[in-house]
């Protein structure tokens, strides 16, 4: 799936008018029916700022849809006080973000902003109206599960391989779901907001670790450049042999 495009427009992503990474809601939904819920919540769409945290604690009433920017979930299964248990994973545009509001209202999970972040909140009791009244939305939602549930198994779940394929693997993810690129230079994407820390809680692996990787990737095969909560990916060819070799 290639990046996105030069910049996020928020009334380009309300008129549909602006693609969404291969295997996200928004991406499965089909044109007919995102007016609907353009038509419902659109107007409300909000802006979250880079580390502050979405709504989703238990008391809090509604679904967003990601319009734009990238976030940073963590669920804690044991409870949590046992923080050594979490699991991070990172979310784009497209996606929505706490679903399991939608079966129990009581659900929470952390989600914090790693850039500027544009959401459409969905109050859960008039989402689940929706996905009742509009079977293809019902079915976009489910597609769009089962893809993110097989794309964190590819990315997050396969410590058997190297640092550096795994590292490569997620910088590849990212570019897809929240990389920024341009007309001029589309094998060029710059992913904004995951340091290397929250890449080594994501794919459980220290931190020293993924600086070796990320140094490889770098200085060995001049795939990406670092800065301070950036990366860039300056050679998506030569990244994608190395996170997903024939």
């Amino acid at each position: 799936m290639p990046p996105k495009v030069d910049a996020f427009r928020t009334s380009d992503v309300l008129k549909g008018r602006q693609a969404m990474p291969g295997g996200s809601f928004l991406h499965h939904l089909p044109g007919n029916t995102w007016p609907l819920l353009v038509s419902t919540w659109g107007l409300d769409t909000r802006v979250y700022e880079r580390d502050e945290e979405l709504p989703l604690g238990p008391g809090d009433g509604s679904v967003y849809i990601l319009l734009g920017g990238c976030v940073l979930q963590e669920r804690f299964p044991f409870g949590p006080g046992v923080a050594s248990t979490r699991i991070t994973r990172f979310r784009g545009a497209g996606e929505l973000l706490g679903e399991a509001k939608l079966i129990a209202p009581e659900a929470t999970v952390t989600t914090v902003c790693l850039t500027t972040t544009w959401v459409m909140p969905c109050p859960v009791q008039r989402m689940n109206l929706l996905l009742r009244r509009q079977p293809e939305a019902q079915l976009a939602l489910l597609r769009s599960l089962e893809d993110r549930n097989r794309s964190d198994e590819m990315i997050y779940c396969t410590p058997t391989r190297s640092p550096v394929q795994r590292v490569g693997g997620l910088l590849l993810h990212l570019a897809a779901i929240a990389g920024r690129t341009n007309s001029a230079d589309p094998g060029h994407v710059t992913i904004l907001g995951p340091t290397q820390r929250d890449i080594a809680d994501a794919l459980l692996m220290g931190v020293s670790t993924v600086e070796n990787a990320v140094r490889t990737l770098r200085d060995s095969h001049d795939a990406i450049t670092t800065r301070y909560r950036q990366f860039a990916v300056t050679d998506l060819h030569a990244l994608r042999d190395i996170a997903m070799p024939a």
